[in-house]
């Protein structure tokens, strides 16, 4: 008899474990949504504007003219661990200041699921490039009418960032360019990921809205101090690997828009 009561619990028990597993199944979203990234340009604590000033810590006061940078390779990160990768043809961008609607991507076909994270590129990675011309897709002629391309040779600028600076020994402004991009043996390619402070719950029916505040300010006044009085062209040497770094640190998420 008490063989029989202990196989009876544990076949119960059995009954039970597959039913929570089966309504968890169930729970489960399923189909396809959206999910937009927007990127809001700030630098420092103040919202990014053009030829305003801004004051760096080595007492630069400069003005900015132009700010693009190519976001590539987006990857999101479920609550399981698991991770979708938005296809390679549909994941190269160009943020530009200049222009409200390309800080606004918005990602079709995104699988339904609770997303904890985010990561991307800032630039072209080596293996794209190394496709060749003809292995861009649309993305070298946008790239191009961008002003994002120095020549096919030369490769892509990853990061855009123009204006003017003055300083106490450089009284008369003075414009300063900062492109990064691959230079001799340096690629400088750089990778970011993102928590969300809340998950990103794409549905058929909801499409979450991902802030992203991007500090400009991080280029040039992060972790490493590039300082344009000691020379306005920041195109390649050493330091561009410095911006190259300070990257890791330009992206932080603001909030996540579940409607």
């Amino acid at each position: 008899m008490k063989l029989l009561v202990r196989n009876l619990v544990a076949a119960f028990a059995m009954v039970l474990t597959f039913t929570a597993c089966s309504n968890d199944d169930n729970n489960a979203p399923t189909g396809q949504g959206s999910l937009k990234l927007e990127f809001d340009n700030v630098y420092k604590t103040a919202n990014l504007a053009f030829n305003t000033t801004y004051t760096n810590t080595n007492g630069e006061v400069i003005k900015v003219s132009k700010a693009k940078y190519i976001v590539s390779n987006i990857v999101l990160t479920k609550a399981d661990g698991s991770t979708y990768t938005v296809p390679k043809s549909e994941s190269y961008f160009i943020i530009d200041e200049a222009s409200a609607a390309s800080t606004l991507l918005t990602l079709p076909n995104i699988p339904a699921a609770n997303y904890t994270k985010v990561s991307f590129g800032i630039g072209v990675d080596q293996e794209q490039f190394l496709l060749g011309a003809d292995g861009q897709g649309n993305f070298l002629a946008t790239a191009q009418a961008a002003g994002m391309m120095w020549s096919w040779s030369a490769g892509y600028k990853f990061v855009a960032f123009e204006g003017s600076f003055t300083s106490s020994s450089v009284t008369t402004e003075t414009t300063f360019m900062l492109h990064t991009g691959k230079t001799g043996t340096d690629y400088n390619y750089a990778t970011v990921t993102l928590d969300l402070p809340e998950n990103a719950l794409v549905r058929t029916n909801i499409t979450p809205q991902v802030h992203i505040m991007a500090d400009l300010a991080q280029l040039i006044d992060g972790t490493n101090k590039i300082n344009f009085t000691e020379g306005a062209m920041v195109m390649g040497g050493t330091k561009l690997a410095l911006v190259t770094a300070n990257i890791a640190n330009m992206f932080e998420i603001h909030h996540v828009h579940n409607d």
